[in-house]
């Protein structure tokens, strides 16, 4: 079947003024199925009609919009027919026999769909902290750091900002009194203000917010403690409290997500394992499963 842009944009068309019939016969009382049942395109055996449409696509579309999904939906559904007949008329009959594989895919998607069923009624994706500490001493050695990273309070304020003396003094201090402050003027003129005591952070991170990026960052990571840079609009402050290497072993609070991650996949591995040989059991004793 040949479909040219004249009769493509006709049954587009179609569609719309079929599509609003049906609203009107809606509103009339009137029987839609009439309607749905209409065909919009054929090719060969293959009818898609506008009840197909419908469905395809989603309610309460502007008309531009659903113009626009429909000659692509269309479109789409087109190819995938001519596609597959030209498949049935130049596969051998052996090549096109996919039964077994149907059958292995249903069974496959089944048991999914009813593992991810059981997990959420039965299965509890609970891991204490004790777990997580346990997991970490004994896996240590597969948490070596990726990159350098830090903890500390990254600044950058407009160059026109004020009392930018006493930013100097504040972000440098230790005191609870210099954080008070520092926060108090931050929260009035800082562009950007994070403070990162207590988590750590890749140095990549602040490395990319800075107007010229540190290129030797295990050196500089390692012997800056405050520093100071500038463009033409902002002023840049960063101090650096603490900091650790790539290559060292990751502090347990940085990986904490990534183990519990790996954790609740392992839980939920032997749950699996459990239902299967419990189930497993049950048929046995059911005369479900018999061997012979």
């Amino acid at each position: 079947m040949v479909i040219s842009k004249t009769n493509y944009k006709t049954n587009v068309l179609f569609v719309l003024i079929a599509g609003l019939l049906l609203l009107v016969s809606n509103a009339c009382k009137r029987k839609p199925d009439d309607y749905l049942s209409r065909p919009i395109v054929t090719v060969d055996t293959h009818i898609l009609t506008l009840g197909d449409l419908k469905n395809a696509l989603p309610e309460n579309l502007n008309p531009s919009d659903s113009i626009a999904l429909t000659e692509d939906y269309i479109g789409r559904w087109v190819k995938s027919k001519l596609m597959l007949r030209q498949a049935e008329m130049n596969l051998t009959p052996d090549e096109k026999n996919v039964e077994q594989q149907l059958q292995d895919y249903r069974t496959s998607l089944l048991v999914h769909l009813y593992q991810q069923k059981i997990l959420e009624q039965k299965h509890s994706p609970l891991v204490t902290s004790r777990e997580i500490e346990a997991y970490y001493r004994e896996m240590r050695d597969n948490f070596n750091l990726q990159e350098n990273i830090i903890k500390g309070i990254f600044i950058k304020v407009p160059n026109e900002a004020p009392n930018q003396d006493q930013l100097r003094k504040w972000y440098r201090g230790r005191q609870s009194e210099d954080f008070i402050n520092l926060e108090a003027y931050c929260f009035q003129n800082a562009k950007k203000y994070e403070v990162f005591i207590d988590n750590w952070i890749p140095f990549r991170r602040i490395n990319s917010a800075l107007p010229e990026p540190i290129f030797n960052e295990e050196r500089f990571i390692q012997y800056t403690r405050n520093y100071e840079t500038s463009d033409s609009l902002y002023n840049y402050y960063l101090a650096i409290h603490e900091f650790m290497l790539s290559g060292s072993t990751a502090p347990l609070n940085y990986v904490e997500d990534r183990i519990k991650a790996i954790l609740l996949n392992k839980k939920r591995g032997e749950f699996i394992q459990k239902l299967e040989q419990d189930l497993y059991e049950e048929a046995l004793r059911d005369k479900i499963v018999n061997f012979h």
